[in-house]
């Protein structure tokens, strides 16, 4: 379904998904997530999120978690994560929202590479992250425990130099 609508990210505000919510999915279930009790940081050079917002609606959540492959502190990446409310999934928001985090972290950090993972059977999010520019990298076999077992994943990543729609 094409995007028809506008969508931005922003820091979360005070309340805004502070209530922990149960599984909405098959590919959400570790458990009950904790909500916001107040707003998480939004610095791109740390740890963080930022409210996904439609039509000046707050419908989810993109966040991200720096990783580090080699030595040294210029070899971190940000691993990014998406939540979107189930009535909001679908539409394309997050598609555009991941392809907006991609855009800020490349624009105000010296980060060469942004990747995320998803599930193997998770095929809506693998087409989103697609369509947001990430390349495939293959399978991380028993990379989350989720549902009570160890569960295969995609590894995808956007580097600075790839093209992105």
């Amino acid at each position: 379904m094409p995007l028809t609508s506008s969508v931005v990210l922003r820091p979360l505000r005070s309340g805004e998904f502070a209530e922990a919510r149960p599984p909405d999915s098959e590919f959400d279930d570790f458990g009950p997530r904790g909500g916001y009790p107040a707003p998480p940081p939004c610095r791109l050079d740390d740890d963080g999120a930022l409210a996904v917002v439609v039509d000046g609606q707050p419908v989810g959540t993109v966040s991200w978690t720096w990783v580090q492959w080699g030595p040294t502190r210029a070899s971190r990446c940000p691993m990014i994560g998406i939540w979107v409310q189930a009535g909001s999934r679908g539409s394309g928001a997050g598609t555009e929202a991941q392809r907006l985090l991609v855009d800020l972290f490349f624009r105000h950090t010296a980060t060469n590479r942004v990747q995320a993972h998803t599930d193997v059977a998770n095929l809506a999010e693998q087409r989103a992250l697609q369509r947001a520019g990430f390349t495939d990298e293959g399978v991380v076999r028993g990379a989350h425990w989720r549902d009570g077992a160890w569960h295969d994943g995609h590894l995808y990543s956007v580097l600075r130099t790839d093209r992105r729609p």
